[in-house]
């Protein structure tokens, strides 16, 4: 992911909506073998995905080909608390950073995603009452005990991460944050430079933002996605690819996280690492998005 990090692939995968792909066994484990075919080696999970059920059925196609944990990397994420039957004893949704709950959490990934060890866990949304001591005394706990590797956030502030950074004794490997031509904010809210100074790779949920980039008919949209096709002509690439590789080339090296169940999307996500964009044509997206020229 990193120089100084952990060696990731430079897109990944998410599983949030694996419940809704209706993949049986069988079909996780072709959508896995396609994904590591096309160099796409992370596989991003959280606790809460599925009502708390999409681990497990990843960790069952990993029972079944056992040969197929060696050539991946397991991202998992905890502390969101979800009110849902599976935890009936949450009457509220909240979020939960102490160290018992961290704890239950990676071991419950551990065992449901079938593995030793866990390649990298973030907390999930930054929690008003986290405490960092005690959140880095338990993380580097599970590191000296062998069952996670990496320790991440999502959704944080720059001044969030810094404060979390301040108490570890490990740096930070990513803090995943939303990013697209539709939501270009941790450009220009100090993510991405917090990023560079630490040498630390952000992960990038909803990177087509969330399909609107394709589907929304508001001008903004219409702006960018008319640009997309002329570029995309222009590079013999499809529209995808031209969005995530102005997301690749941006220079805190970030890594896309996919949330397709398709295998076609992901061969063709993949061909956008071998798009480089010209500089001014980086920016005429930005200034498709803004709707402006920058200054």
């Amino acid at each position: 992911m990193t120089p100084d990090g952990p060696e990731f692939s430079q897109i990944a995968v998410g599983f949030w909506r694996l419940h809704e792909w209706n993949f049986s066994t069988k079909d996780i484990i072709h959508f896995i073998e396609n994904a590591l075919e096309q160099g796409i080696t992370t596989f991003d999970h959280a606790d809460i995905y599925g009502d708390y059920g999409n681990e497990e059925a990843f960790g069952t196609a990993l029972k079944e080909r056992p040969d197929l944990r060696e050539k991946m990397e397991l991202v998992t994420k905890c502390g969101i608390c979800l009110t849902t039957e599976n935890r009936p004893n949450h009457y509220i949704q909240h979020y939960n950073t102490t160290a018992d709950y961290i704890r239950y959490s990676v071991e419950r990934s551990l065992k449901k995603l079938r593995t030793e060890v866990l390649d990298l866990v973030l907390i999930h949304r930054p929690d008003p009452l986290m405490d960092g001591s005690e959140m880095a005394g338990i993380f580097m706990k599970l590191i000296e005990e062998g069952k996670i590797k990496h320790v991440g956030v999502s959704n944080f502030t720059v001044d969030q991460a810094e404060m979390f950074q301040s108490k570890l004794d490990v740096p930070l490997a990513t803090n995943q944050v939303e990013c697209s031509l539709l939501h270009t904010n941790p450009v220009y809210d100090g993510d991405f430079d917090q990023a560079q100074k630490w040498n630390s790779s952000p992960m990038i949920w909803s990177p087509f933002a969330g399909g609107r980039l394709f589907t929304d008919s508001d001008e903004r949209s219409s702006r960018i996605r008319s640009l997309l096709s002329e570029l995309s002509e222009k590079y013999s690439a499809t529209p995808g690819q031209i969005a995530l590789a102005w997301l690749l080339k941006l220079p805190c090296n970030p890594q896309p996280v996919l949330g397709t169940g398709k295998t076609d999307r992901v061969a063709e996500a993949a061909g956008a690492l071998e798009i480089t964009l010209a500089r001014q044509d980086w920016f005429r997206l930005l200034e498709a998005s803004n709707g402006h020229p920058v200054p």
